[in-house]
């Protein structure tokens, strides 16, 4: 950071002291700060003493130009637009170029003298490869060869002063996205997988179980995410997939879920006394439901399978208690001249909460287990245990059915490295008994699990 700051601010400093160079119509360059101007002269303050120069003679203003070197030699030519502490904006001829101050290694200054000297000397060593090569093709013409030189290089043509400065400089090109120079890193990782593409045969594709054309597209791709500064991101999410094991190397399953329990119970309270014309009470409801899984794989497929135990509570529910043994009471009472004991505007009510265990055999399928995103199909089979508390006002006792229960459903696992975060659906079946027999057989179950592989 501190090398950074000081490399702006020596460019700020730098920049304060920029001279305009003035392109005069015989191709004579001044160098110098513009005092003032006229409609017919320019005054020039050179390093040689002031200058007055007639506008007739002059062709041109030109604007100072950089060569900016980076890091991994690379360079750059243009005109600096902006300049900050972070970034600099320099105008190139295909547009303007954002470049990161971390990445600049040193700035020159474009001499025009210098520069048209350059550019004398390359089109002076054109003409002379031109004149050779001219010489070259008379004596073929002439039969003096008999075939022209293999390594003839042909005329080029000559440089235009404004727009080929990178050719005078012999400047190395950075890559450029989006208008931002890449980082040396990112580079030369896209120019290795590039080279490397090339150098993959059919039968080395063939023996890494690729087509060579889908390699080579592979590579692309991965050399084109360099660039674009997404290789990065690439490599987090790739190590962040590698932290969780392999569904193929686990062969040890624990879970733990918690959700909500429909209970359709119907209490029929007919066999007791003053109950005898009552229709079923609701005695169920909605009720928070735990359960805890360990399963096994069964012989390397995508099969697991193992016991399971569960726990659901059963709301409290309430009905008026038409026991006629609360009558009696208070007429007994009433006759030896004690208070009533159960008068009326109390709570004369029947109180029911109560509890289900199931003891399971649980198997789950997953259909896709290395995705980021895990469905699989589930399934149990078991013994289910209600046991209700029935609380009257005088009389109160425990009811329990017990029977066979079945379930099947389908769930979705995500993982969070070797931490598994699943939503489970399940309709679970199983018939009562006893004070329970018209109650529904069906009961759904949804419920949010934790699960580990291992």
């Amino acid at each position: 950071m501190k090398k950074s700051f000081l490399l702006f601010l020596s460019l700020f400093l730098f920049s304060l002291s920029f001279a305009e160079t003035v392109k005069l119509k015989d191709g004579t360059f001044v160098s110098g700060s513009i005092l003032s101007q006229t409609e017919y002269t320019l005054n020039l303050s050179t390093s040689y003493g002031p200058v007055v120069l007639n506008q007739r003679e002059v062709e041109a203003i030109l604007p100072d130009k950089h060569r900016i070197h980076l890091k991994g030699g690379t360079q750059l030519v243009g005109v600096i637009l902006d300049l900050d502490e972070f970034n600099m904006t320099l105008q190139t001829d295909e547009g303007a170029v954002n470049i990161d101050m971390p990445q600049i290694v040193s700035v020159e200054t474009y001499d025009y003298e210098q520069g048209d000297s350059a550019r004398q000397a390359v089109l002076q060593k054109q003409a002379q490869q031109q004149a050779q090569e001219q010489a070259r093709s008379a004596e073929i013409s002439a039969g003096q060869e008999d075939a022209p030189a293999a390594n003839a290089v042909p005329a080029a043509g000559g440089l235009t002063f404004d727009s080929d400065i990178e050719k005078v400089f012999d400047a190395k090109k950075p890559d450029i996205v989006n208008g931002r120079v890449q980082t040396p890193q990112e580079v030369s990782a896209a120019e290795i997988r590039a080279r490397r593409a090339e150098q993959i045969s059919e039968e080395e594709a063939f023996l890494k179980g690729l087509p060579a054309k889908t390699e080579d597209a592979a590579v692309a791709r991965t050399a084109e995410a360099a660039r674009s500064g997404k290789l990065e991101k690439i490599k987090q999410t790739q190590a962040k997939k590698a932290k969780r094991p392999k569904d193929a190397a686990t062969d040890k399953y624990f879970a733990i879920s918690v959700g909500a329990q429909t209970n359709d119970l119907k209490l029929n309270n007919t066999e007791r006394a003053g109950f005898e014309n009552s229709d079923n009470y609701d005695a169920g409801g909605t009720g928070v439901r735990a359960e805890a899984a360990f399963l096994w794989r069964v012989k390397g497929s995508n099969l697991w399978l193992g016991p399971a135990v569960a726990i659901a509570n059963i709301p409290n529910s309430s009905f008026a208690d038409l026991d006629p043994a609360i009558a009696q009471a208070n007429q007994s009472a009433e006759a030896a001249g004690r208070p009533i004991p159960y008068p009326d505007g109390e709570n004369l009510n029947v109180q029911t909460s109560g509890q289900m265990i199931d003891a399971l055999l649980k198997a789950n399928y997953y259909f896709n287990p290395d995705s980021l995103f895990s469905v699989y199909m589930t399934a149990s089979a078991g013994y289910r245990m209600l046991s209700l508390n029935y609380r009257g006002v005088i009389q109160s006792e425990s009811l329990s059915s017990g029977g066979f229960a079945g379930s099947a459903g389908i769930g979705v696992e995500t993982h969070f490295d070797d931490l598994m975060l699943g939503l489970e659906v399940q309709e679970f079946f199983s018939p009562y008994s006893g004070d329970f027999k018209d109650s529904s057989v069906a009961n759904t179950v949804a419920s949010v699990k934790f699960s580990w592989k291992f």
